[in-house]
């Protein structure tokens, strides 16, 4: 699509080399995979992607020292992990991207994901942050990919 749409990064920025835990989103160019969303507080959003509603025991390992690292587990799970089904609002919609997934390399960054913003606009960690009507009709419009270019 070639569009510029304003999002909210990482609290660290961009890098190229990723790292677990550095609060940086990754440089490249990441294929969405399938969309999650929360059926209890919104509709699906309009898309050819995959599309699935979250369950209350859905959750990402995020430990690099597991074997389910950079893989959706569900809870609760004995290695750490984030929980999908948040209290805020910001997962209501998340797009899986495909970074460090085939197959997840330990300590490159795990739980990469497009989702909607946080009303403050607030920093992720990580992830790339859109807000709603942006990323439904982004989606909607067939987005199958998203750049993120490296510092100027």
């Amino acid at each position: 699509m070639g569009e510029e749409i304003p999002a909210v990064i990482g609290a660290a920025g961009v890098r190229v080399h990723k790292q677990e835990g550095d609060h940086a989103t990754p440089v490249g160019l990441l294929t969405l995979r399938r969309i999650l969303y929360r059926a209890d507080r919104v509709s699906a959003p309009a898309s050819s992607l995959p599309i699935e509603p979250l369950a209350p025991n859905d959750g990402w390992c995020d430990d690099p020292t597991h074997a389910d690292y950079n893989r959706p587990v569900t809870l609760p799970h004995p290695a750490r992990h984030e929980r999908m089904w948040r209290e805020d609002d910001v997962y209501n919609i998340v797009i899986v991207l495909g970074y460090n997934d085939s197959p997840p390399v330990p300590d490159r960054g795990s739980a990469i994901f497009l989702h909607l913003q946080s009303p403050d606009r607030k920093p992720t960690e990580g992830c790339i942050a859109l807000t709603e009507a942006d990323l439904r009709r982004l989606l909607a419009a067939g987005l199958s990919e998203i750049e993120v270019l490296p510092p100027a």
